[in-house]
């Protein structure tokens, strides 16, 4: 039961829950207008302490999809922490108001201590280099749409592996999955976190190497997860300029992958991928923005009750 429940990281949700969620999706995909009413009457609140586009707007789309309304901001600056008001009564404020709460905050678990003083569900929509949760259900159902299921894959995940809150997210998700291995592509800078291969693939046992040519292993790959260097992660400027052309996936590595490869990226994109990919049917990642509003209008309808 997700009634009244708070999404902070994947691990929140079981297995079964995730397929629940997955399933749901599914069947608002084939037939919206059967959900256009199912939350009538309830009210969602975004919080962005951070810019946004996909995220915020496929919330706020999701709601209104299922025939619910929202309020909130899109900018620090929008709301009253500028006068220096605490999370804690922003929090509290806007429960009061609302039934759900989806919040982006540039600070490491900001989302778990808003959910301490909520007794309404809490979504992370993203805290730092944290989590992501809502960018995983949405990775998650593009997947398993396409490719049918989670086990037996080989999945590449490419580019700023150390700041990447939607990579470490993917890695714990996918490591509760069988036969499920990892390829890390990055340069030495932006290795993924220790503690996602001590904790995670270590602990569950899934097998994983570190490459620095995603030329070498694109081959190898089913899933191809790539992700852009995020300039508001660092704090010299002189290393994002140095890194953030790491990798650029182009016509002439896609010629390297297999014809059953899908290419997915949570976006926005900069340098990483090139245009001329996407009319390549391997592409995945414009499908990827939609079924996340439909994985979000499963994930608010279980949390509200609404289903």
């Amino acid at each position: 039961m997700l009634k009244g429940r708070h999404l902070i990281e994947p691990a929140d949700l079981s297995i079964k829950e995730i397929d629940e969620i997955c399933s749901l999706a599914e069947q608002i995909l084939v037939d919206p207008a059967a959900f256009a009413d199912v939350c009538r009457g309830k009210i969602l609140a975004t919080l962005f302490f951070e810019p946004s586009t996909r995220t915020r707007l496929s919330f706020e789309a999701a709601m209104l999809r299922l025939g619910g309304s929202y309020l909130g901001f899109a900018d620090a600056a929008g709301s009253s922490t500028t006068k220096g008001e605490s999370l804690s009564d922003t929090i509290r404020t806007v429960a009061s108001y609302t039934d759900v709460i989806a919040m982006r905050n540039p600070k490491e678990g900001a989302a778990l201590l808003a959910s301490k003083y909520s007794d309404i569900p809490i979504i992370n929509a993203g805290d730092g280099g944290h989590q992501h949760p809502t960018q995983t259900l949405t990775d998650l159902l593009t997947i398993r749409s396409i490719k049918g299921g989670f086990n037996d894959l080989t999945i590449g995940l490419c580019g700023d592996l150390k700041f990447g809150r939607t990579v470490h997210s993917l890695a714990k998700a996918m490591s509760r999955y069988q036969r499920v291995k990892f390829i890390l592509i990055s340069p030495s800078e932006l290795q993924i976190p220790e503690y996602i291969t001590s904790q995670v693939f270590k602990r569950s046992g899934i097998e994983y190497s570190t490459e620095e040519r995603l030329e070498d292993v694109i081959g190898d790959l089913d899933v191809l997860y790539m992700t852009r260097v995020q300039k508001e992660r660092f704090f010299n400027e002189q290393d994002y300029i140095r890194l953030k052309d790491s990798y650029i996936l182009d016509n002439e590595k896609m010629k390297l992958a297999k014809k059953s490869l899908i290419v997915l990226h949570p976006l926005p994109r900069v340098n990483e991928i090139a245009p001329e990919v996407d009319d390549d049917p391997r592409a995945a990642y414009f499908k990827q923005v939609k079924f996340g509003m439909y994985a979000r209008m499963a994930l608010i309808a279980k949390l509200t009750g609404a289903i």
